[in-house]
């Protein structure tokens, strides 16, 4: 077993939580070191953490970011810095959305500078780099076996990304300049001085103040908690125990289900989990699950000691002793806080607005037609619910590439009072209602949950018309034409398409009723724009959502003709159609039909020359299916009056979709 004893350490980030319960135990573990701690002191950094240790003769504290080199160059050789533990990063997921070049600059840029003053100053022994296990992506459900060191990199959002890319430059720096390196990936840590835009620690305020505790999502997501002492004494053992070049991984094989946690801090805080927990709009690309390996650090002698029943009271414990730590924390409360990182100072998107927002819109490709889309004036701002939805995100990216002025709503649709908020603080010109439940994977899913459907598509598109009404606002709602099947007068392959005011004929699935249903009823809504879509597809071939990639993806498929909507195309279309206060119902699909069968002839011709497929009749497709499926012509006269340039479906097929993939 390799041994290191350091003398004079450089601890980056050390006002932060994980580094500030480290650096607190090395000063009193080991008086004969000397500590440097460097932080820029930002948002979620914090010198009373470090109130320990501010008495100790072995303690410095320096302000400053890492991204200064000369600063860092200074340090290294003024402090003679024979050790380095980098802890220094942007770790909130949620922000890395919104502000993904802050977490570059931060965790990748910060990183490299570290490494080169390293290198420049060649008296570094140890290299300590702190990464996550976010940098394995998902792990399977029913995976049983966690990820090992040597395990392939799959990160999913721009926060771990950013983690991984900084370990490649310590692992190039390890190889090509001898720098002697070592990274550790986490599991989540809880306990003191987090800062409470952390799950637990946001849940033990919210309970300390009689509030609802919110979910992303059904809180099904699964993740491995470990106490911060139990964390601060791994990191002792590989200072002094890990060998140069390896990576060790941090973890815990306890795992618990994000629904759990919140159950059991209500539990410790007297409070009914069915009346105080509240599951609210999921965040883009939520890991189901992280699972790490960790017999390798084991090896070493560490352990985990502290059980989560007695860490999570001393967490709470401390949290109820220290109310003010951080003191207003208000913004980073809510559901889905955004933050602007600024060093030395924490600045939420307030409740009344006075704060720009930035979008926290996750990354989608954005359609490339020359767009129907005209400049907007400055006094148009967009207001999108379905941020985590296919046609929300890229609807938010068209707005961005346009230079329109828009916010995600956080309100959950069925909340009247939350929708009353968003547009209050927001104050957009339109509303855009990209939201509904669909189905997990697909429509099948609403036969089982039918409450659930109702009152999202039903209820919560009903209650958003209505607060768009009393604002005098226009919302753009995208619906379905998933509500008609073809009939004795409109029999398939006549080229004769269901008209906008033609009643739905189609109720074989629940999701198709429940669109039918309140279709119906916004009728009586003269504010709102309905837009049919159908069998939606776009030039994201990887997108599960996409009609092609499904077909391409099953054994046998049905060959039935059927409109469909081009979204590459049709989305401009959409904000157009807002600019002109276009109201009713729209058949929101691109003239003509096509077959299944004739997609994936041209999937074979322009992706695949190797893709072999078989069909299936109705007849055998109803028995791997639990609903019906929905199959019609829609006629699109009207949308192609309103706008000459749309094309007919097989065109508009080439054009956005077989010819930007085409694989030469």
């Amino acid at each position: 077993m390799a041994t290191c004893t350091p003398k004079n350490i450089l601890i980056t980030g050390a006002a932060g939580f994980i580094a500030s319960h480290v650096a607190n135990r090395l000063i009193r573990n080991y008086p004969g070191y000397k500590i440097v701690v460097l932080d820029k002191l930002d948002y979620c950094s914090n010198l009373k953490n470090l109130l320990p240790s501010q008495s100790s003769p072995n303690f410095k504290f320096v302000k400053g970011d890492i991204a200064s080199a000369d600063l860092v160059n200074y340090l290294l050789v003024a402090e003679s810095i024979d050790t380095i533990m980098h802890f220094a990063a942007q770790t909130h997921v949620d922000n890395s959305f919104g502000n993904s070049f802050e977490f570059t600059k931060n965790n990748i840029y910060g990183t490299h500078v570290l490494l080169e003053a390293c290198k420049v100053t060649g008296q570094i022994r140890r290299f300590i780099h702190v990464s996550t296990d976010e940098v394995y992506g998902e792990t399977n459900e029913d995976a049983v076996v966690g990820n090992h060191e040597a395990s392939q990199l799959l990160p999913t959002n721009p926060y771990s990304a950013t983690k991984a890319g900084a370990e490649m430059l310590v692992m190039a720096y390890g190889r090509s300049y001898g720098l002697p390196v070592i990274t550790t990936r986490g599991n989540n840590v809880y306990g003191p001085n987090q800062f409470p835009e952390k799950l637990i620690p946001k849940f033990i305020l919210l309970a300390m103040r009689g509030k609802t505790l919110p979910i992303h999502g059904d809180g099904c997501n699964v993740r491995s908690y470990l106490y911060c002492e139990d964390v601060a004494e791994a990191f002792e053992v590989i200072l002094h125990n890990g060998e140069v070049g390896h990576v060790y991984n941090i973890g815990t094989k306890k795992e618990r289900r994000v629904i759990d946690v919140a159950k059991d801090i209500c539990k410790l805080f007297s409070m009914d989990p069915e009346t105080n927990i509240q599951c609210v709009e999921n965040r883009p690309f939520n890991d189901q699950r992280y699972f790490l390996d960790d017999q390798k650090l084991k090896n070493l002698g560490w352990s985990e000691r502290t059980i989560w029943e007695e860490g999570l009271k001393k967490t709470i414990a401390w949290y109820t002793k220290n109310p003010e730590w951080w003191g207003d924390v208000t913004g980073a409360l809510l559901p889905h806080p955004r933050m602007l990182m600024m060093p030395g100072s924490r600045h939420f998107e307030s409740e009344d607005g006075k704060v720009p927002s930035v979008s926290n819109t996750p990354r989608m490709i954005v359609p490339t037609s020359k767009s129907f889309i005209s400049p907007l004036k400055p006094s148009f701002k967009f207001l999108i619910y379905g941020r985590t939805g296919w046609i929300g995100g890229i609807l938010g990216q068209l707005c961005e590439k346009h230079g329109i002025p828009f916010e995600y709503g956080r309100g959950r649709l069925e909340n009247r009072a939350s929708l009353m908020a968003d547009i209050q603080n927001i104050k957009p010109t339109h509303v855009f209602n990209a939201a509904g439940v669909t189905g997990r994977p697909n429509v099948d899913w609403c036969e089982s949950h039918k409450t659930k459907t109702i009152r999202t598509n039903v209820v919560g598109t009903l209650t958003l018309a209505d607060v768009c009404r009393q604002h005098e606002l226009l919302m753009m709602n995208f619906a379905t034409g998933c509500i008609f099947e073809y009939d004795a007068a409109h029999p398939q392959g006549s080229g004769i398409g269901f008209k906008e005011e033609d009643k739905p004929n189609f109720i074989g699935s629940f999701y198709s009723k429940t669109k039918a249903m309140v279709e119906e009823l916004l009728r009586e809504y003269d504010n709102v724009c309905t837009l049919r879509v159908r069998m939606p597809i776009s030039s994201d071939l990887n997108n599960p959502r996409n009609f092609i990639t499904k077909i391409s993806r099953y054994n046998k498929v049905v060959n039935i003709p059927n409109s469909m909507t081009i979204l590459d195309e049709l989305l401009p279309i959409s904000i157009e159609m807002a600019k002109r206060n276009l109201r009713g119902i729209w058949n929101f699909t691109n003239p003509g039909v096509v077959s299944h069968n004739e997609i994936l002839e041209m999937y074979k011709t322009y992706i695949d020359p190797n893709f072999q497929w078989m069909n299936f009749t109705l007849e055998e497709q109803a028995k791997v299916i639990v609903a019906p499926r929905s199959n019609n012509e829609m006629d699109a006269s009207k949308l192609k009056k309103e706008f000459p340039e749309l094309l007919p479906i097989k065109e508009s097929l080439i054009k956005y979709v077989f010819e930007p993939n085409k694989r030469t």
